[in-house]
């Protein structure tokens, strides 16, 4: 079997010719034509979770464009990610109306406990931090998004009550 290995932030993905396989049928499903690069890129996150270097070069192999194409697309749209992220993906708003209400003391508690930094994953993969401008939810500040659901009133007291509930 050979493996590719992709150096990401000092550690070593390995993907398997298996696993090449599979991005190689999703490129094939799209006639490995350029102009369906999305779905191939949405497909391949899917499938893997993120979106390494080794990925993108393998995906544009497949699709016959430099893989600096990839990447710029790939850094372009906020879905995608370069780097793998956590199971559960905290969103604190950092809105006008949530950061009066204490957003910043929320993020600051929730580093401090988790031992990660905004963009970052906890080294079990469980949790994914980022701080967002709004999510719409103003009436219910501090808001805070963990994967789809949406926690309103949050303190810096309560926050990591709510986290527990992900285990």
């Amino acid at each position: 079997m050979t493996e590719c290995k992709c150096s990401q932030d000092s550690s070593i993905e390995v993907f398997s010719s298996e696993q090449l396989a599979q991005i190689d049928a999703i490129v094939a499903k799209y006639g490995a034509k350029s102009n369906y690069l999305i779905p191939i890129l949405k497909e391949t996150q899917e499938m893997f979770g993120y979106l390494p270097a080794q990925l993108q070069r393998h995906i544009a192999l497949g699709i016959n464009v430099p893989a600096s194409h990839i990447f710029g697309v790939v850094t372009f749209y906020a879905f995608f990610n370069t780097v793998p992220r956590g199971k559960y993906l905290i969103k604190v708003c950092t809105g006008t109306a949530c950061y009066v209400k204490g957003a910043m003391e929320i993020i600051t508690r929730i580093e401090s406990e988790l031992g990660i930094q905004i963009g970052e994953t906890t080294e079990d993969k469980r949790f994914t931090l980022e701080a967002v401008r709004c999510v719409g939810a103003c009436g219910l500040a501090p808001a805070v998004l963990v994967g789809e659901d949406t926690h309103g009133i949050v303190t810096p007291g309560k926050i990591m009550d709510i986290l527990r509930r992900y285990e």
